[in-house]
């Protein structure tokens, strides 16, 4: 297995033997990087094709909403945003009803960006992921929707039920 910036994975036995968590902890970091490189290849970052994805949905978004739906700082939405106005794909403006508030509003360069690359994006993405068998597909889709409610309405009270260790 190459090592892709996690410490020696061996250092908790055969990674057959993990227990989920691990598993899934090691497959989510290791997954990353890799999305990353992925999408880059087509000419974007991943928070621009991302927030480009967002916005062909809702356009007009303030740039604090965004941060939040893409769990990223404002400070990166900045960035990605500074980019994407440089390439056209994206503007800014006066919010109506609040004149100090900006909105994000995707421009026509934005929209066929986002039509020419979110089909081989998408295919190169699947072909990642291609890795769960029909028959346990309906297994692992319970497992990752309950992981992630439980992430959602995970509180720092589940804390105090440890052992503090």
């Amino acid at each position: 297995m190459e090592n892709h910036g996690l410490e020696d994975l061996k250092l908790f036995g055969p990674v057959e033997e993990w227990p989920v968590g691990r598993l899934f902890g090691a497959a989510s970091r290791l997954s990353g990087p890799i999305v990353w490189r992925i999408i880059e290849r087509h000419g974007i970052s991943p928070a621009g094709f991302f927030l480009l994805r967002l916005l062909i949905v809702e356009d007009g978004l303030r740039p604090g909403e965004v941060a939040k739906r893409l769990m990223v700082t404002p400070a990166t939405v900045t960035s990605v945003v500074d980019t994407l106005e440089r390439n056209g794909h994206v503007r800014r403006e006066r919010s109506y009803r609040d004149r100090r508030g900006v909105m994000l509003l995707i421009t026509d360069s934005g929209r066929r960006f986002l039509a020419e690359k979110s089909g081989p994006i998408g295919r190169d993405l699947s072909r990642l992921y291609d890795v769960v068998d029909e028959d346990d597909e309906a297994a692992v889709r319970r497992f990752l929707l309950r992981l992630i409610q439980k992430f959602e309405n995970y509180s720092p009270d589940e804390e105090a039920k440890g052992d503090g260790a």
